[in-house]
């Protein structure tokens, strides 16, 4: 906006050289120019006028063609920006965008659901999302479009996770307060084809172990399960949480399993002796998820807190992140269970994290019913997002990937990238994707 008046603009513009040269005397005289205003004053033969409407004009008219000057740059570098974007396909649009942060209004809000929303999953090679809902079903969408795809049906109660395997054959997974864990086929309509039994009350999560051939479960009977996924036989029960465990995550080496539960801890577990390695305590109120940090993130959280050496960063499971109805966010050790950072801010319950694919940033989900995202390299709030009308549940970010722009013309250099596409849901019955 123009620091100056239309009569300003006119005043400026149609002055006499009279009126030009006072605006010059009274800048010359305003800053101290005492010599050059003397010499230019006698060189005239002007007096100004302090009180004259040409007063400070020209100063103000400076400063206005230098933020007019930076503002036509903006824009000439945001309408290059966009004309690229519009020549893209929709996942070559959101995979160019590195840096990409979510921001309102959603691209999508995909509605159908009858009650909250409680887990949403991205599909790892379609565009397809997959939300479960406290009102027993499960529903597939295509995010790039918004489409609904079809409802899965089978729970009698609230479904409570789903998930996909690593290739797509399955949703792998969903699980629910009826005490059952479906596995759903993708690659035949959808068609449920195993329940896995065996938990004593209500089951909270359900993951995928890397590999694909075991599943992981949490429930209310206060513990965590270990599934075969061929047979459905539950190959070990881990036992150790005094409260309902809401949360279960492996690893991405799938070393390790991390918990929460309302026993206000989280656990780092061996997965293969099913011992714990490290107990987190120090939130005040239910821990209601718990994840490992990326190590695409560790390069940034090390300017932030001191991680050990470069050997050390390069190991998945290093890092734990957790979330909590006391309204914080907490990062820790997972080997040696030591608290190293708390991220406040939020008003409500911390649901879960997210963390961005540039390593980058962290994005959290809470009550506030908003989404704040994290500069991990400095623990600061740079973003608040207002997502959603009632309580956010859940959050995922897409896990498809797609080749990024090339080098030099040449395809076969093209870095490949997971696509920018982040979806959230709520206990406004609502599903939004967020992307580019």
């Amino acid at each position: 906006m123009s620091l100056l008046s239309a009569r300003q603009k006119d005043d400026l513009l149609s002055a006499t050289n009279d009126g030009r040269h006072k605006a010059v005397l009274d800048y010359l005289h305003a800053n101290n120019f005492h010599k050059a205003y003397d010499a230019f004053k006698e060189e005239t033969g002007l007096n100004p006028d302090p009180n004259a409407q040409y007063t400070g004009l020209l100063e103000k008219k400076w400063t206005s063609v230098i933020r007019l000057q930076k503002k036509i740059l903006d824009l000439e570098t945001r309408n290059a920006a966009l004309q690229e974007e519009v020549s893209m396909t929709p996942a070559q649009r959101s995979s160019s965008q590195v840096d990409w942060l979510p921001r309102s209004p959603a691209k999508h809000v995909l509605t159908g659901h009858r009650s909250s929303i409680t887990r949403v999953a991205f599909h790892p090679v379609f565009s397809l999302l997959a939300s479960g809902s406290e009102d027993t079903s499960v529903k597939i969408w295509d995010w790039e479009t918004g489409e609904f795809e079809r409802t899965l049906k089978s729970h009698t109660k609230s479904v409570s996770d789903v998930d996909f395997d690593s290739k797509g054959n399955f949703l792998g997974v969903s699980c629910s307060l009826d005490l059952t864990i479906k596995l759903w086929d993708t690659n035949n309509d959808y068609k449920m084809i195993r329940n896995y039994y065996g938990h004593d009350h209500s089951v909270s999560t359900v993951r995928f172990i890397p590999g694909d051939d075991s599943i992981i479960s949490a429930s209310r009977d206060k513990t965590l399960r270990v599934w075969d996924v061929a047979s459905g036989q539950c190959v070990k029960t881990i036992h150790g949480h005094s409260e309902w465990v809401r949360y279960v995550v492996p690893s991405d080496d799938g070393k390790l399993y991390a918990s929460a539960s309302d026993d206000h801890t989280a656990r780092v577990w061996n997965a293969q002796t099913a011992v714990t390695k490290a107990e987190l305590r120090g939130h005040e109120k239910n821990v209601e998820s718990v994840t490992f940090v990326p190590v695409t993130s560790y390069k940034a959280i090390s300017e932030l807190v001191d991680l050990g050496g470069p050997e050390r960063l390069k190991s998945p499971g290093l890092l734990v992140v957790t979330t909590s109805r006391d309204k914080t966010i907490m990062l820790w050790d997972a080997a040696t269970g030591q608290h190293l950072k708390t991220f406040t801010g939020h008003d409500d319950w911390v649901r879960c994290v997210v963390f961005h694919p540039n390593g980058k940033h962290m994005i959290s989900a809470s009550d506030d019913k908003t989404l704040k995202i994290w500069e991990l390299s400095s623990g600061r709030c740079t973003k608040t997002v207002d997502a959603h009308e009632h309580f956010v549940t859940c959050i995922a970010w897409g896990r498809a990937t797609t080749k990024g722009p090339t080098v030099n013309g040449a395809p076969e250099k093209a870095e490949e990238r997971r696509i920018n596409v982040l979806a959230t849901g709520s206990v406004d019955q609502m599903v939004k994707v967020w992307a580019p």
